[in-house]
């Protein structure tokens, strides 16, 4: 269910991130499924939002950086209760008949700002905080100005390098709805702190921040902010690293 444009949906409960590692061989069946299942994957019941994504490995977000062995689903739930019938959904079945591994991170939304599709899935601004201990995970995803996207490719490679080694970051890897023009990254890190230093502290990444209103790179852009409730399932198919004291992304989730 969309919110109409100039509407904020109300702010949801739950946002689960499906991720599933799937062999080469079986990559027919994955263009397949990615063709068919995004209308389906919509019609599911409680479900008000959802993409189903291609991925990156993370170390550079651009058009070389196509993981093809890693998909995902970015699914919003009108009710959390109804979150648990994914894996029985016909397209939850058929996403776990040709992967190898898999996990779910279960999301709750503490800020969002832009639109996506033209819609705000994720609510309004917020500025909410996370639960003591828990870990954070950063969305951005836009949708590229053709003109522009040599431009912004060209940018990239710095604030990639500096992710790589930023400190507290569990995770990274590029997201995107199509090969070029479509892109996002999800990058997950062990608390809000770590977060905000490499968003407006790294000189890389305050660089691409200042350029982007007057490049204006993007025809439509998001950023969105969640606290992460658990995480269950197979963590090496995110690319994480490292622990938390409290184990509170070994375990949640469904």
């Amino acid at each position: 269910m969309n919110d109409p444009v100039g509407r904020t949906a109300p702010v949801p409960e739950l946002v689960t991130l499906h991720v599933w590692r799937v062999p080469r061989r079986r990559l027919p069946r994955v263009l397949a499924r990615m063709a068919v299942d995004a209308r389906r994957l919509r019609r599911v019941d409680g479900v008000r939002f959802a993409k189903l994504l291609g991925t990156g490995t993370g170390t550079g977000f651009g058009p070389t950086d196509v993981d093809p062995t890693r998909w995902a689903a970015l699914v919003v739930w009108d009710d959390p209760a109804t979150a648990t019938g994914f894996d029985t959904s016909p397209v939850g079945q058929a996403w776990l008949r040709i992967a190898d591994a898999r996990v779910r991170v279960d999301l709750r939304p503490l800020h969002s700002r832009g639109r996506w599709s033209g819609v705000t899935p994720f609510g309004g601004p917020g500025g909410g905080q996370p639960g003591a201990g828990r870990p954070v995970l950063a969305l951005t995803r836009a949708r590229l100005r053709p003109t522009k996207a040599v431009t912004f490719w060209r940018a990239v490679p710095p604030v990639a390098a500096a992710l790589a080694d930023a400190d507290g970051l569990r995770c990274r890897f590029g997201v995107g709805e199509a090969p070029l023009g479509w892109q996002g990254t999800v990058s997950v890190w062990r608390d809000t702190a770590d977060l905000t230093r490499f968003a407006y502290r790294h000189p890389q990444h305050r660089a691409a921040i200042t350029r982007t209103p007057v490049t204006q790179w993007y025809a439509e852009e998001l950023f969105a902010r969640f606290e992460v409730l658990g995480v269950a399932g197979d963590r090496a198919v995110l690319g994480w690293a490292g622990e938390d004291e409290d184990g509170t992304c070994g375990a949640g989730g469904g």
